[in-house]
């Protein structure tokens, strides 16, 4: 989902206030070619992304979802 130019910058402002300063956890169904998409610029995608991957650990869940197999398995779908 795309966001504001105002909400982009908002959301890097935060990234960047916490950026060496704490621990931050975040997840995203999108992979990081994609973030572009929702924030509009890749010059501040980059930097976000600079401060989010530096000292990080990341998890890459793939499998799968358990809302669909828990509607399959009551055979809701």
């Amino acid at each position: 989902m795309p966001l504001s130019q105002t909400g982009a910058e908002l959301l890097f402002e935060v990234f960047s206030q916490r950026y060496e300063r704490g621990s931050t956890i975040v997840t995203s169904n999108l992979p990081f070619d994609e973030w572009t998409s929702t924030f509009g610029s890749e010059r501040l995608t980059g930097a976000l992304l600079d401060r989010l991957t530096h000292h990080v650990h990341i998890l890459e869940m793939n499998g799968e979802s358990y809302r669909l197999k828990h509607s399959r398995q009551s055979g809701r779908a």
